[in-house]
């Protein structure tokens, strides 16, 4: 299961901030070049794994989220909105704060009403702290997050509620595939 995914996360590059690991993944960082196939892969993995019944929306973290949310959407026709990293001031949006294990910011949610049954998909979970962040905004919005579903899990994050990740990975001076679909 996710042989495709598998093997370019254990075969890809590696670069120092400062002191941490970081992996560059067409998943994650959409370079070298997103294949299709892989692509597909992460999202059918994520329609199997998702619950998805009575859901109305999915949301996405820009910028490594919208590849697939956007496929994901497409084949299951589910909406999907995206939470920006640019402020619009638009009747609603709610700011949220978040802080990674390289970098932290302001990410803003627009689209979401009282009530919405929602899923969340993103590239990774690394440190958890976006999706704290996110959690407690949509909280806020009166949200209902059904499911939460990452392609690639990096250690064992908590963010205070369950979630599942296609595969989960140990970072040293390579990527190591330590388990799959969890």
């Amino acid at each position: 299961m996710f042989e495709r995914l598998v093997r370019t996360l254990e075969t890809c590059p590696m670069v120092k901030r400062g002191d941490y690991n970081y992996f560059i993944h067409p998943i994650t960082d959409g370079v070298p070049i997103v294949d299709p196939a892989l692509l597909r892969e992460v999202c059918n993995g994520m329609i199997k794994v998702l619950d998805l019944s009575g859901v109305d929306k999915i949301v996405v973290v820009e910028a490594m989220g919208i590849h697939i949310g956007s496929v994901l959407s497409t084949m299951t026709d589910i909406p999907m909105t995206i939470v920006r990293k640019r402020e619009y001031k638009l009747p609603g949006e709610i700011a949220v704060h978040q802080k990674t294990g390289y970098s932290k910011g302001e990410l803003f949610i627009n689209g979401i009403s009282k009530g919405d049954r929602v899923v969340i998909v993103d590239d990774v979970i690394s440190t958890g702290g976006t999706m704290k962040a996110l959690l407690a905004a949509l909280e806020i919005a009166g949200a209902e997050v059904v499911d939460i579903c990452f392609a690639i899990q990096r250690g064992t994050p908590e963010i205070g509620r369950p979630y599942k990740s296609l595969v989960r990975i140990n970072v040293t001076e390579k990527v190591h595939v330590v388990d799959r679909n969890i």
